[in-house]
């Protein structure tokens, strides 16, 4: 309990560090992961070599530097958000691209559903929702239940309404879109297989999760995709629309339709992504490319 509670005070006195500071201990993280071996490296370097198999190993070697270096800013970056006013977080947008479209959007009766992938710093994107309307976001509790009860706190003061990732949680967020409400999805995730079926993302045909489109399908709620780039000076939000089909009764194609939509948004910035997730685990014929 000791150890759980100082990882609490710790997170929170990291939290009110300039940025800057932090950006310099995640560089020297960064050199060290890149330096020596570690599940964190090997994932991420696996995960490359699938995602862009065309790059020379000299380019595949710049991309694993940068994406070890953005990825400790990405978790920097997220400890700020949790740990510092929602002003703070709107402080650090320079651009956004794509307002009109969330504007309009939110004049629909039948609900959005916005696509956020695990890319950039997307816990930034609370407190730029909030500005509009307050959203409903699918929430998965961390292992630690301090560090749970640190992110559920932080993300809360934008006014967010947290639901589980479960049954119970799905139908809130039904209804919540049948009322005409706007719910955030990170549909880039490893599904069960209960919920999920095989389709092409990064051309691997991995199981991905039928939430989104299944969502879509019912409410015909308009579907909106959102990032969070960094930049040199600060963060760009980009907010797109979605293809027409993820909305189609065909789940296949739908399904495949918003993977290709989230690899164009990963295309922005690939470096930004998190590699270091095994996201092709599971791909069609019990293939496991971490087993090798």
């Amino acid at each position: 309990f000791y150890l759980i509670f100082m990882l609490y005070i710790l997170l929170s006195v990291m939290a009110k560090l300039p940025l800057a500071w932090l950006y310099i201990l995640a560089n020297s993280l960064a050199q060290c992961l890149f330096l020596f071996p570690s599940s964190f490296k090997k994932i991420t370097r696996i995960n490359l070599n699938l995602a862009y198999p065309a790059l020379s190993q000299q380019a595949q070697k710049s991309l694993l530097k940068c994406s070890l270096k953005s990825q400790c800013y990405t978790y920097i970056e997220s400890v700020k958000c949790w740990g510092m006013p929602k002003a703070y977080s709107l402080s650090l947008i320079r651009e956004v691209e794509g307002e009109a479209h969330l504007i309009h959007a939110l004049n629909d009766p039948k609900g959005v559903i916005l696509v956020v992938t695990h890319f950039g710093c997307w816990e930034l994107l609370n407190a730029w929702v909030n500005q509009y309307t307050n959203a409903m976001i699918m929430y998965k509790p961390n292992k630690s239940k301090e560090v749970d009860r640190f992110i559920l706190k932080a993300r809360q003061t934008c006014n967010a309404t947290l639901v589980a990732t479960d049954k119970t949680g799905v139908a809130a967020v039904f209804k919540h879109l049948k009322q005409g409400g706007l719910t955030i999805i990170l549909p880039d995730h490893l599904p069960k297989p209960s919920g999920g079926i095989y389709a092409k993302f990064f051309d691997q045909n991995v199981l991905c999760t039928t939430l989104v489109s299944k969502l879509a399908q019912k409410t015909q709620a308009t579907v909106l995709g959102v990032s969070c780039i960094r930049q040199k000076t600060g963060f760009k939000i980009v907010c797109q629309n979605m293809h027409p089909d993820i909305l189609g009764q065909d789940l296949q194609r739908s399904v495949e339709s918003l993977n290709h939509d989230m690899q164009y948004m990963i295309n922005q910035a690939p470096e930004q992504y998190i590699w270091s997730y095994k996201r092709f685990r599971n791909c069609e014929g019990n293939y496991n490319p971490y087993q090798l």
